[in-house]
């Protein structure tokens, strides 16, 4: 099968780092396609940047399934557009956070997701709120810009390895959910270091994706994720509108 796993902002470098952890825990048999978007903001740090990081997103997604891609995964934590996607897609789509969530919820009764910046915290709790985690699970921010945890000459991993131990400590969690994807190359370190599960979103995404895959099931198009409603669309989204995507 062929997973499209889809990074929703422009940093490539990071799209690697998503890819790697990808490939680590896919099936021999399941191909990682890695796909930066090729507009909107180069992190995704809060609401604003969220919204302008979907149109590219979804531009992707479209691309992805006319190629031949069996299900798609959206690599970041905030679970960029995953609603809009699913609507859009006639395949599976997983969020990663959404993802993460339900892997932990197997493993431990409460744990913790670390994430990088306070404005970014309260968009993943509502995440966990909707996920139906929000009494088994706390959401801490370890304050560290997105694109520092890629600079060796910061402070970001110290940073997001205190805010482990406060949560190991202080939440008596179980478990750590890695609140970034651009954190997934992390996971095998912080397992042994803290001796607890650590669970990266991105590859739990993958081995969900391959499971609904050979299960044959796909997004429901009743109801909330119907296709959308051909219609014309003006300025500059004219080129987003269903009819132009593909729908």
């Amino acid at each position: 099968m062929k997973i499209a796993v889809i990074n929703p902002n422009t940093t490539a470098s990071m799209t690697a780092t998503i890819a790697d952890a990808a490939r680590r825990v896919a099936h021999a048999d399941t191909e990682i396609e890695a796909i930066t978007s090729s507009m909107g903001p180069v992190s995704i740090e809060g609401y604003y940047d969220e919204v302008f990081a979907i149109p590219g997103l979804l531009a992707e997604i479209a691309k992805a399934e006319r190629a031949g891609a069996d299900a798609i995964v959206i690599a970041c934590f905030d679970d960029t557009g995953l609603d809009a996607a699913r609507a859009l897609a006639s395949i599976p789509v997983i969020g990663i956070c959404e993802a993460a969530v339900s892997a932990t919820a197997f493993i431990a009764q409460r744990f913790s997701i670390v994430t990088t910046m306070e404005r970014s915290r309260l968009p993943v709790e509502h995440l966990v709120l909707r996920y139906g985690m929000g009494s088994r699970c706390k959401v801490r921010a370890a304050d560290v810009p997105v694109l520092s945890l890629e600079d060796p000459n910061s402070n970001a991993r110290d940073r997001l390895r205190s805010e482990i131990s406060a949560a190991l400590k202080d939440d008596k969690a179980e478990a750590i959910v890695l609140g970034c994807a651009g954190m997934a190359d992390l996971t095998a370190a912080l397992r042994l270091e803290f001796g607890v599960p650590v669970v990266d979103g991105v590859a739990a995404a993958v081995k969900q994706a391959e499971a609904l895959v050979a299960l044959g099931l796909s997004t429901a198009k009743r109801g909330a994720y119907a296709t959308p409603v051909r219609k014309p669309y003006h300025g500059d989204l004219a080129r987003f509108s269903p009819e132009a995507m593909g729908v």
